[in-house]
């Protein structure tokens, strides 16, 4: 896979630090997950952390709803390695209080705050305490003065109350600022960062909020978060889903890598099936991806149905089956190395693969 090319085009940013992690400026983009455990549950939110540091994420965010998520914080975010970031709404002095646990940055939301003075408090808190601070707007919590009535939030309106919130982070010292201004439909998120991206040099968080299922909330990730991206728009992405947060972090790995932006594990391609298939792609491919999970070896691993669709259109990857008459064939990129029986497919491409990768 041919990395770099989308990264040329990425717009400079700002650097940022959120913790020890360097976001903009040309940073590697960032996978963002958030925990779904009660921040209160210290030992279930740590276990949560540490699946999703596992699988790849770079920052964790955690609700703060009252008194009882911020005494967690200080064990959460001694006890893993990852960015945290406070997620705070409604209540101004949670915010503040989060600063004393040690979290790596904020995320606030103007339009539940209560007001600018409570944001020009949390503002100077942040500035004290150096840590970075993400401005985050979402169409359906706008503030009321920026909402049109009897109308969705149009994508100017997200913008303007983003760049107002900056203005007061800036004006209070803040140095570490993240911007984001999501909304729940694709073309009003995509609109909505064009402009942010246009009148701001703060990194951009980007996402598409509450996209829904794993089924739905992917493809409406993978157009929004890809159409951006493909931009070069975004500093860090979140995949929201109604899921488990792992399966947030392995769809925007994979939005990633799709674009060439990250390559990370092995990469799985399949094809379509068609009635040339002499095996069973879609049963195998599953199989192997499981098998594949958690080999951090980077590889790319094809599984086609025939000898039509096998070493000749895969032949850019790194090993591969094909169904063939009586079995399959395996082959390394292009060439068929050897030929296995119906019932040896699984193992002998795992044999292979683990050949190639020092073993696993």
């Amino acid at each position: 896979m041919r990395l770099g090319v989308l990264e040329m085009q990425r717009k400079r940013t700002r650097k940022i630090m959120l913790g020890n992690l360097p976001i903009g400026g040309g940073a590697p983009i960032s996978v963002q997950s958030m925990t779904n455990t009660p921040t209160s549950d210290t030992r279930a939110t740590l276990r949560q952390i540490r699946r999703l540091e596992e699988v790849g994420c770079d920052i964790v965010r955690v609700a703060v709803p009252d008194n009882d998520a911020v005494g967690s914080l200080e064990k959460i975010v001694r006890k893993t390695d990852l960015p945290v970031v406070a997620d705070i709404h409604f209540d101004h002095r949670l915010a503040i209080a989060s600063l004393s646990a040690g979290v790596a940055g904020i995320r606030i939301n103007p339009g539940t705050l209560g007001g600018r003075r409570n944001l020009v408090r949390v503002a100077k808190e942040s500035a004290i305490a150096g840590v970075a601070v993400r401005i985050g707007v979402n169409s359906g919590s706008l503030e009321r003065r920026y909402r049109r009535a009897g109308s969705h939030a149009e994508a100017g309106e997200l913008v303007k109350s983003a760049l107002e919130g900056v203005r007061v982070l800036e004006e209070c010292g803040v140095e570490n600022i993240k911007v984001s201004v999501k909304a729940s439909d694709v073309p009003r998120t995509i609109e909505a960062y064009r402009l942010v991206s246009q009148k701001t040099d703060w990194p951009l968080h980007v996402g598409v909020t509450e996209a829904g299922t794993v089924f739905s909330g992917t493809i409406k990730s993978a157009v929004g978060i890809g159409a951006l991206l493909s931009m070069g728009i975004g500093d860090t992405i979140r995949v929201s889903l109604s899921a488990s947060p792992v399966e947030e972090v392995k769809v925007g790995k994979k939005i990633l890598a799709s674009l060439g932006l990250r390559r990370e594990g092995v990469d799985v391609v399949s094809c379509p099936t068609c009635a040339r298939a002499e095996i069973d792609v879609i049963k195998l491919a599953k199989l192997v991806e499981r098998r594949l999970e958690s080999v951090s070896a980077n590889l790319k691993v094809a599984v086609m149905g025939c000898a039509v669709n096998g070493p000749g259109e895969a032949k850019d990857a790194d090993i591969g089956v094909a169904g063939v008459k009586g079995g399959a064939i395996i082959f390394k990129k292009g060439k068929i190395v050897t030929r296995v029986a119906p019932d040896e497919v699984l193992d002998r491409l795992m044999e292979e693969i683990g050949s190639l990768s020092g073993g696993f």
